[in-house]
Parts: structure tokens; C-alpha cells; sequence
């Protein structure tokens, strides 16, 4: 393999790591903002279920259904 074909390889590998580099890069990119996303429904559904268990414990145990 004569120098200039070395070269040539070598610079079509490197144009293909930079393009896999790039697409990588995206990729975290859109994962992480799925992440915050996700991060901040849970915080709200955790709030929720907070929420929902403190007025259900206000309220005292419920009285048994009629039928009983």
C-alpha cells in the first residue's frame, strides 16, 4: 500500500469516527432531555401520592360499607 492510499484510508476512517462521534452525540443529547423529563414526572407523581396520602389520613379510616 503505496503512502497516498494510507492517507486516503485513513482520512475516509477518520470523516466516518467524526460522523459517529456527531450521531453519538445527539443521541445522549435527546436520552438526557427524555431523562429530565422523566425525572421532573416522577417528582410531580411523587407529590401527588404525597399529597393524596396526607388528606386520606386526615380524613381518619373509613367507616365499613352498609352491607356489613
Amino acid at each position: 500500500m503505496d503512502p497516498t492510499d494510507r492517507l486516503d484510508t485513513l482520512e475516509i476512517r477518520l470523516t466516518e469516527q467524526e460522523a459517529t462521534v456527531e450521531d453519538l452525540n445527539r443521541i445522549v443529547s435527546e436520552q438526557w432531555q427524555h431523562i429530565d423529563r422523566l425525572t421532573r414526572l416522577v417528582a410531580l407523581l411523587r407529590d401527588q401520592v404525597e399529597e393524596a396520602t396526607a388528606r386520606s389520613a386526615q380524613r381518619g379510616p373509613e367507616a365499613p360499607p352498609p352491607h356489613y
